[in-house]
């Protein structure tokens, strides 16, 4: 595992990436729905390409984070600086063309589509032609047919998916669903990858496979991944970075190591202990 090293943000990030600003800067953020304060003053920083985790019991605010840095909500506080950029004001459309992509706990494809054409819907920022085009069948539109074929079979030859390409998303087993939508997602050319709970509902030989593609998409994209999940032996085996929330607020920052030590991360998942 790369050493981790602190930078001036109050984070750490991998000593690979110092050389780099981070992909993600967040600061001070927080939402208040009504009365109730979801998720508040959360900080975090993230390396270029790095591989982290926010973990958390039931409840925390993980996934309300996601939707912030999505755009899913609108932060009543705070900022969320996306490779330097800020994202205040932008849209869930605006803020994945600018570099964030995500999946969901529950898979949203669209399951009467062939795998392909779920992935080609990621692509339709890439490979464009006119409207007058795609009517008549102009070249225009045949050439940009191919290269988004051509690009979907390679973005799903990662999981060794390309021969599933024209069946029906709908028709996968559940692990081939989840693989498609990070496959879908990776199709935006993302800078950052927000995986919500990737490794639900797969078995321990999946959830190891799940872990060594996670690895060779940030090896082979060069792009940071940030993951929510409760399968801890994923989190600690993969995560360079963690951060820990409860209660909407992080109540630990560190590596697996330090985290899995820490009381107070301790006592959020399995409550206080009585003394004797």
């Amino acid at each position: 595992m790369e050493k981790m090293v602190p930078v001036p943000s109050r984070g750490i990030i991998p000593e690979r990436d110092v050389n780099s600003s981070p992909i993600l800067e967040v600061s001070h953020l927080g939402i208040t729905f009504g009365g109730l304060v979801a998720v508040d003053d959360f900080n975090i920083v993230i390396g270029k390409t790095e591989i982290a985790g926010l973990i958390g019991p039931n409840g925390a605010g993980k996934t309300t984070v996601f939707n912030l840095l999505t755009k899913v909500y609108q932060q009543t506080k705070g900022a969320i600086l996306l490779d330097g950029l800020d994202t205040k004001g932008m849209n869930t459309v605006q803020v994945n063309q600018t570099g964030i992509a995500r999946t969901f706990q529950n898979i949203r494809l669209f399951s009467s589509l062939s795998v392909e054409d779920n992935v080609k819907i990621g692509l339709h920022n890439q490979y464009k032609y006119d409207t007058l085009s795609g009517i008549l069948r102009l070249p225009n539109y045949w050439k940009a047919e191919k290269q988004s074929k051509e690009k979907a079979r390679e973005l799903l030859s990662i999981f060794n998916m390309e021969h599933m390409a024209k069946y029906k998303a709908g028709s996968l087993p559940y692990g081939a669903q989840r693989r498609l939508e990070i496959v879908r997602a990776l199709a935006t050319n993302p800078k950052l990858l927000l995986l919500d709970e990737p490794a639900a509902g797969m078995n321990p030989r999946e959830t190891e496979e799940l872990m060594e593609n996670i690895r060779k998409i940030r090896d082979t994209f060069q792009i940071a991944v940030l993951l929510i999940e409760h399968d801890m032996s994923l989190v600690m085996g993969i995560c360079e970075g963690i951060a820990v929330l409860n209660y909407g607020k992080i109540i630990a920052k560190g590596t697996p190591e330090e985290i899995q030590s820490n009381p107070e991360v301790i006592e959020a998942y399995l409550g206080k202990q009585k003394e004797d």
